[in-house]
């Protein structure tokens, strides 16, 4: 088997798992948008499909970074620094969630009696989903731009 040949198998293999992996993100169905619940459950429930949906993500990305090694390693590397900086932001926003499930009054709109702690963990909530979501949307557009301009060219 050529070289070509090999690059393609491994590629078609890490391509199966992607569409494996996205189909898993997508039952996750997990929405970055912050409410204001204000009940423990809630923020528990919240926090377990987080980390359900971020240990997914993580996995795919993964994924993402072998395929791209294959062909760019330069860029696989750029890749992998972005995952743990997602990795991280994800890390972030769990410490914000548990300040919040042990005190989910943060949340309530109708308190008109917050502290400023208070006022600075429901911004900080909002700031840190926005910045997941964010550095989430720059690392898929990464992809489908390497995939455009890389991955097509081999796979043709």
């Amino acid at each position: 088997m050529s070289d070509i040949e090999n690059l393609k198998r491994s590629i078609n293999e890490i391509s199966v798992k992607l569409t494996k992996l996205g189909t898993e993100l997508a039952e996750i169905n997990f929405s970055y948008k912050v409410e204001a619940k204000h009940s423990k459950e809630y923020w528990e429930k919240r926090m377990n499909e987080f980390k359900k949906y971020n240990d997914k993500s993580l996995e795919y990305y993964n994924q993402v970074h072998a395929m791209m090694n294959l062909i760019n390693k330069e860029e696989s590397q750029m890749f992998l620094l972005r995952t743990s900086k997602f990795r991280q932001l994800g890390l972030e926003l769990l410490e914000i969630m548990q300040k919040i499930k042990v005190n989910p009054s943060i949340t309530d709109p109708k308190d008109k009696q917050q502290s400023q702690w208070s006022k600075d963990i429901k911004n900080k909530i909002t700031e840190q989903s926005n910045k997941c979501l964010n550095h989430e949307r720059e690392m898929n557009s990464l992809f489908r731009d390497f995939y455009q301009n890389e991955l097509k060219k081999i796979l043709e």
